[in-house]
């Protein structure tokens, strides 16, 4: 990759304000949607939808997201990063025009499998325009400004969609993406370059497939489980092995190419290795703490979608203080004794959800939930900025691909998994309730609280009602001992990626505001001085 020309300060402004904004977009489709899924769940405001088609319509757009993401870097190779981007928000905005207009899950989970494409053209293109608009210790400034779009979309994301659901149907969440999508279009037109790579990666036809189809196989499988309540029938067993073996072969076919897309090699190192290993642990947790949350609040709480938006602010704002906080943390004693620590409090936090009960006080699952946001923020943003630095520049766009697709594959894989947990939790919960149930609507009871509270209202039986809601404390809570000792595994996978290796050598780094930068990360040797004049320390992050 050659150096790109500079651009005038107040075009990189311009230009990385555009890129918060596309940013900012994909961030707030996620966080409206967790408040949505209840709404969805209902037969009569929503689409009735089960667990399972729920998983879907979560994990379809993560699932594409996850798997076309590489492939969209080589195609801003090719024909521009600005062009990318701008066809990914079109297809983006066009998909959520086509889930606004759902008329049943089906058509609900392919509209968010279309918009998982969108997304997947606007990431790599976002984070490679900042590449090259920004250069020396300017990027890792960029970088950690971008970085609060996260923070911003999650903060409004539920309370927007607490008040577009008190206000309009459902679909209106969706909608709400396509002014979103025209002002960015807009400035991408009048603002961006059309930044291109001197060196133009191939496109990757087996990767995607194999890709795609091996992430959708393990996840049908592992949602298929929980609507069957059995690990050892052929639909669940075969679909989950099957999976598997595709990925194997997928990653044995990237090995084999010179110019992978997805390089499994960069995953060797120990440091970025074990790192995203980790990164994907906590994202498999917190998809699956979130899936949890959105039927709490508004199920079994009876929250208003506007006041479960409301409550779901600490976590947003947690996230947003935790990132910077991490940084400052982060320059003063060095990535590991930060990032450690925080990512065993949010284990934890995640497993004091088992703790919630159905008459917890309000502000206990605030301070839960702020916890958590904290926590977490903390953790992402340095060792996000730690793990894309320890590589070189001219691999930054590949070790991008591989964070962001081993990321957003532990968030589909724990939405399936932790949807079938809450799933044969539930239905063993639930089923000594249903000997007064008509045979007829005891299956539409089993399949989730969200039917059985339905069907209770139509019988005008209470006693059901609280039995479901007890039931699903119950899923929670056994939900909530898995998810906390997925997220300790990712704290041991992040103690052994960043373990010290023998002593360093070179000065510490200066950071941008000129203060030492606390020691290089753990396991990452210095750069040389050229390397440090085109990419900040990922300690400094």
């Amino acid at each position: 990759m050659t150096a790109p020309p500079a651009l005038p300060k107040f075009l990189q402004q311009l230009i990385l304000a555009v890129l918060m904004v596309c940013s900012l977009l994909i961030w707030l489709d996620n966080t409206v949607l967790s408040i949505t899924l209840e709404t969805l769940a209902d037969p009569v405001r929503g689409l009735g939808a089960s667990p399972a088609e729920l998983q879907w319509a979560t994990g379809a757009y993560t699932l594409v997201f996850a798997t076309l993401m590489f492939t969209a870097g080589a195609l801003g190779d090719s024909f521009g990063h600005r062009n990318v981007l701008a066809v990914g928000l079109v297809v983006f905005g066009a998909a959520s025009i086509w889930a606004a207009c759902a008329g049943d899950a089906g058509q609900l989970i392919a509209a968010r499998a279309a918009m998982g494409v969108g997304a997947a053209l606007i990431m790599p293109a976002n984070f490679a325009i900042l590449l090259w608009t920004f250069t020396g210790p300017g990027r890792a400034t960029a970088i950690a400004i971008s970085s609060t779009s996260t923070g911003v979309g999650m903060a409004a994301g539920p309370v927007l969609a607490g008040v577009l659901l008190s206000h309009f149907w459902w679909g209106s969440v969706f909608l709400v993406n396509v002014p979103i999508v025209v002002v960015a279009l807009a400035g991408i037109v009048l603002l961006v370059p059309n930044f291109r790579s001197s060196t133009v990666r191939p496109l990757d036809p087996a990767g995607i497939l194999l890709s795609i189809s091996g992430l959708a196989a393990l996840t049908y499988g592992l949602i298929r489980a929980g609507q069957v309540d059995d690990w050892s029938r052929w639909d669940v067993w075969a679909p989950i092995a099957t999976g598997l073996v595709l990925l194997a072969v997928f990653v044995l076919v990237e090995l084999r190419v010179k110019q992978p897309s997805f390089d499994p090699r960069l995953l060797a190192q120990r440091v970025f290795g074990g790192g995203n290993a980790s990164m994907a642990l906590l994202l498999f947790s917190v998809a699956a703490v979130t899936f949890y949350n959105a039927f709490y609040m508004q199920g079994a709480l009876g929250f208003s979608p506007m006041k479960a938006g409301l409550a779901n602010v600490p976590t947003a704002v947690g996230a947003v203080v935790g990132a910077p906080l991490g940084a400052r943390l982060v320059r003063r004693w060095s990535l590991r004794p930060v990032a450690v620590p925080a990512l065993a409090v949010a284990a934890f936090a995640m497993g004091a959800v088992g703790f919630l009960d159905l008459h917890t006080p309000l502000v206990w699952i605030e301070i839960v939930l702020l916890v958590q946001g904290l926590s977490v923020g903390m953790v992402l943003a340095p060792v996000t900025g730690a793990l894309i630095s320890s590589l070189p520049l001219e691999q930054s766009g590949a070790g991008s691909a591989v964070t962001n697709t081993a990321r957003q594959a532990g968030s589909v894989i724990g939405i399936a998994v932790g949807g079938t947990i809450m799933s044969i939790a539930y239905r063993g919960a639930i089923e000594p309730s249903l000997s007064d149930v008509p045979g007829a609507l005891q299956d539409s009871v089993r399949v989730s609280a969200e039917q059985a509270r339905h069907v209770a209202a139509t019988l005008d039986r209470l006693a059901l009602t609280q039995a479901a809601d007890h039931a699903f404390i119950h899923s929670m809570h056994v939900g909530a001992v898995w998810i906390m000792l997925i997220a300790l595994v990712a704290t041991a996978v992040l103690v052994f990626a960043l373990r010290p290796v023998g002593r360093l050598t070179g000065s510490a780094q200066e950071s941008d505001d000129g203060q030492g930068s606390g020691g290089s990360v753990a396991g990452v040797a210095p750069r040389t001085e050229s390397d440090n004049q085109s990419t900040h320390s990922g300690a400094d992050l």
